[in-house]
């Protein structure tokens, strides 16, 4: 049986990152997901096409870094095993570099409460996180501090990373925050977005908890 469950996750984790190609989310081999399994993590190797990519190639990881597996993980592994590890509430992590979400990262800008949508981040904003290294300590640390009381984030000059208590509801919150990130673009080029204020968001999070992220029609309730 756990066995079986193992093959089940493996293969959503390919079916993931295929579907972010799909939707226009991600493209070649960039990104990544983990999901916590086992006291460790399951992660997407490194520069192994989705499309090529078979069960067994996804990595197993315990949470001391170590493995055991002929590929090695994803480049960006620390960030997804070190927000696994202080956010006990997360068991999915899904990277990914989607184009609007990126550019306004490459600007340095956050996405703010333009649309009540916005409270799938957990507040009034999805910040974005410095710029370090892509792989390193530091751009770990970095996202942390930006996903602090949030469930997604951008990355400077990099791209974002949405978080979820599994993997289906990070890959939905991947797909949204993207979604945000257009329109909010949208808009600029329209007007002056009208901002909504912080204690609208508090009470759209608020609902969220009760119905808002929960079912197949999500955007909507």
């Amino acid at each position: 049986m756990e066995k079986r469950g193992e093959f089940a996750v493996r293969q959503s984790i390919i079916d993931g990152c295929l579907a972010l190609a799909r939707l226009g989310v991600n493209q070649g081999t960039a990104g990544n997901i983990s999901v916590r399994w086992n006291g460790g993590l399951l992660i997407t190797p490194s520069g192994l096409p989705y499309d090529e990519m078979g069960a067994d190639d996804i990595v197993f990881m315990a949470m001391d870094g170590s493995f055991r597996h002929p590929l090695a993980p994803s480049s960006e592994w620390r960030f997804h095993r070190d927000i696994l590890a202080r956010r006990p509430e997360v068991g999915a992590v899904v990277h990914a570099h989607p184009i609007f979400c990126t550019a306004f990262a490459m600007c340095r800008m956050e996405i703010p409460a333009a649309h009540y949508m916005i409270a799938a981040a957990g507040g009034p904003t999805i910040r974005c996180a410095r710029y370090e290294s892509y792989g390193t300590p530091e751009l770990s640390e970095a996202a942390l501090e930006a996903l602090e009381g949030r469930a997604c984030t951008l990355l400077a000059n990099h791209g974002m990373i949405a978080t979820g208590p599994d993997l289906a509801e990070a890959l939905w919150l991947a797909v949204e925050t993207e979604t945000l990130a257009r329109q909010y673009a949208a808009a600029l080029q329209i007007g002056a977005p009208v901002i909504l204020d912080d204690a609208e968001i508090a009470k759209t999070v608020e609902k969220f908890k009760d119905y808002g992220l929960r079912g197949r029609n999500r955007r909507d309730g």
